[in-house]
């Protein structure tokens, strides 16, 4: 692979940086396209002496978008935005960005695209995020038919905004509310279920598409080996941040209202339209092929969150482990 060229576009997020890191080292020449070369100057020890370049680029720019393509093998898009910020509107990254990214690379005659979506997009959805990322799909498919589509669920790992903002709150908050619509101790009220997966089997599935035969034209949605309700969540946080936080069902109208509010800070917790998504959960349909189609045995959470919540236990941990072990 020593000649092969990919570029991927938001190379420098959660996903992105596993995605570089799998393609270095499997001897690919990486081009990171990113907004901010200066931040994502961190992936650079990922590869060899040369092996990882950063360009600036902005899937809102036909100009720049075709230069960090041109003379690639093959492109991923792994560029997404959780809520809308000025320019970055849900229309502007999922569809038009999306769909500019799909366009340039047909004309380059790319050999490979792989886009990123989103476990839940769907036309009908009433979140206008999954609505953006299934109008993003139809748009690639539309531009570049042999493009291959990821749709992952929640995404967990070390650098993750999911497993990482509940074990922030437990450190800061005596209590871990979930939100639920039926009375939290009755059957089914430990609020919405998510079938979380590791972001490093993403990462392998997105490089196994693009160096295996066999992928071209696909749509794939990737999950983990089981699903949970948000009170089951908020127990394996408490058990890995060695906290033992009051754990209680929130009504949704609650989460609602907060989210009206809420949506005005820079970096919001939550967005009325992040609540409508909530609602809805995120588990696999069994509608579409996924880890298995590459040999992936899907990763725990169990296995893994705790090697990155350890970070949000007490200072006295080392002593309660020594006073459990004995």
């Amino acid at each position: 692979m020593a000649n092969k060229l990919v570029t991927i576009f938001g190379g420098s997020g959660f996903i992105g940086r596993h995605v570089v890191r799998r393609f270095a080292a499997d001897g690919w020449r990486v081009r990171v396209a990113v907004r901010d070369t200066r931040a994502a100057a961190f992936l650079k020890p990922a590869g060899n002496l040369g092996q990882i370049a950063l360009v600036p680029a902005s899937i809102r720019d036909d100009a720049s978008v075709a230069a960090a393509i041109a003379g690639a093998d093959a492109v991923i898009n792994c560029v997404g935005v959780l809520y809308e910020r000025g320019n970055s509107t849900f229309e502007a990254m999922h569809v038009d960005g999306a769909a500019r990214v799909a366009k340039a690379a047909a004309a380059a005659g790319v050999e490979h695209l792989v886009h990123i979506s989103a476990l839940g997009a769907a036309a009908d959805s009433p979140s206008t995020y999954a609505r953006s990322k299934a109008a993003g799909e139809a748009a690639v498919q539309d531009a570049f038919p042999t493009a291959t589509i990821f749709r992952p669920s929640v995404v967990f790992g070390a650098e993750d905004g999911f497993f990482n903002l509940f074990g922030r709150i437990a450190q800061l908050s005596p209590v871990l509310p979930f939100f639920t619509d039926i009375v939290p101790h009755a059957e089914g009220g430990g609020g919405p279920k998510f079938q979380p997966v590791f972001v490093g089997d993403v990462a392998n599935a997105i490089g196994d598409s693009v160096m295996k035969p066999g992928y071209a034209g696909e749509t794939f949605e990737l999950g983990g080996p089981r699903v949970y309700d948000m009170r089951e969540i908020m127990q394996i946080v408490n058990r890995e941040t060695m906290r033992d936080r009051w754990i209680i069902g929130v009504p949704f109208i609650v989460a609602q209202v907060s989210a009206v509010f809420a949506q005005f800070l820079p970096t919001p917790l939550l967005t009325p339209d992040q609540v409508k998504l909530l609602k809805i959960g995120n588990v696999l349909g069994n509608k579409a092929p996924g880890l298995a189609e590459f040999g992936i045995v899907p990763s725990s959470a169990e296995a893994i969150v705790g090697s990155y919540l350890k970070r949000f236990r007490p200072v006295q941990q080392g002593k309660r482990i020594r006073i459990a072990a004995k």
